[in-house]
């Protein structure tokens, strides 16, 4: 993307209205995360009352704590976090699966109307299931509030970019939807013994995701969707240079010289990339007002949050000042308005 459209980008947060420009300290201590895992307790306790799960057998994060939760934003400096409603468990009958939908969204629309400010939510959508899908973005968006969807980057063989999306996308492309994306039961197939899916697996499944949106045209048929990539973007950033010098080679194929005008579609979380190593090729590939601040709790722990991967981003070498309070905060009020506060 040319310098100039980068410079608008900057600027944005001060120009459309949100309100006296925060310095990049105060931004700080008003961070919004917008990677913030949330499995309802009140969705847990309806999946054991039913006989659909076990706590004990599901993940540690998967026990949502509200007490932590705000506490883990207090230490951080977390003025709002944004949920990722999750409902773990592949339910087969329909009803089932809405009333599962239903019990978490409700949990979540409760929870943001408690902490008025400090939490919003996404709503999801669901890559293998349309109607629930509409439905889903109807009651969360419309009556409980959600400032945006989520959906995982794929399911099964299905990538985000799969044509046979389009109906949805185009449902949410009329709302200018902001769609928060995550990959979650994906296929290591290869990978090495011992190594978990969320260190290489997952980057490789939102990488896909992107090419999937870049490739199939999705970005191009819907221009109003913006697309939230977790981690960082994946390798996406990594390999921009390759799709530039290869994007004829796939299929479908890819126009090199746009390939840097589909990188800035999208925006990149900070949930662990950031580093000396990896925070200067994202700065290169999407610019610092692409780049949103993300904690990915509670899968990523307490204390490595708090301890590791916040100071991280607040002494990274490669970010200046103003750049870090882009990302801590004024870039998700550009891109979630809704979220400046009253």
């Amino acid at each position: 993307m040319p310098q100039a459209a980068e410079t608008t980008d900057l600027q944005a947060p001060d120009d459309i209205g949100l309100g006296t420009a925060l310095s990049a300290d105060d931004a700080r201590h008003e961070r919004i995360d917008v990677h913030h895992h949330y499995t309802a307790p009140e969705w847990l306790r309806w999946a054991e009352a039913n006989g659909f799960a076990n706590r004990d057998s599901l993940p540690p994060w998967t026990r949502w704590d509200e007490a932590a939760a705000l506490d883990l934003m207090d230490r951080t400096g977390t003025r709002t976090s944004i949920l990722t409603v999750a409902m773990l468990g592949r339910f087969q009958d329909a009803a089932t699966r809405k009333e599962s939908a239903r019990v978490a969204l409700e949990a979540a629309g409760d929870l943001t109307a408690r902490h008025s400010g400090r939490f919003a939510f996404f709503t999801p959508v669901f890559l293998d299931d349309a109607e629930l899908s509409r439905w889903s973005v109807t009651h969360g968006m419309d009556q409980l509030g959600a400032v945006g969807v989520s959906a995982r980057t794929s399911v099964g063989s299905t990538y985000l970019g799969d044509p046979g999306l389009d109906p949805i996308m185009a449902e949410l492309d009329e709302r200018a939807a902001v769609i928060s994306t995550h990959p979650m039961q994906v296929n290591p197939s290869g990978a090495p013994e011992g190594v978990p899916p969320f260190v290489c697996d997952f980057l490789m499944d939102t990488t896909r995701a992107a090419l999937s949106l870049i490739m199939n045209g999705t970005l191009d048929r819907f221009p109003r969707l913006t697309f939230i990539l977790p981690h960082g973007g994946g390798y996406l950033p990594y390999i921009a240079s390759r799709l530039e010098v290869f994007g004829r080679q796939l299929v479908p194929a890819v126009d090199p010289g746009r390939v840097r005008d589909y990188l800035h579609r999208f925006y990149y979380d900070t949930a662990a990339p950031m580093s000396p190593s990896a925070t200067p090729t994202l700065l290169a590939a999407a610019g610092s007002s692409r780049i949103l601040y993300g904690s990915d709790w509670p899968p990523t722990p307490t204390r490595v949050v708090a301890e590791v991967t916040t100071p991280a981003l607040d002494r990274d070498p490669a970010l200046d000042d103003q750049e870090r309070g882009h990302i801590n905060r004024g870039n998700a009020l550009r891109l979630l308005p809704a979220l400046a506060p009253a």
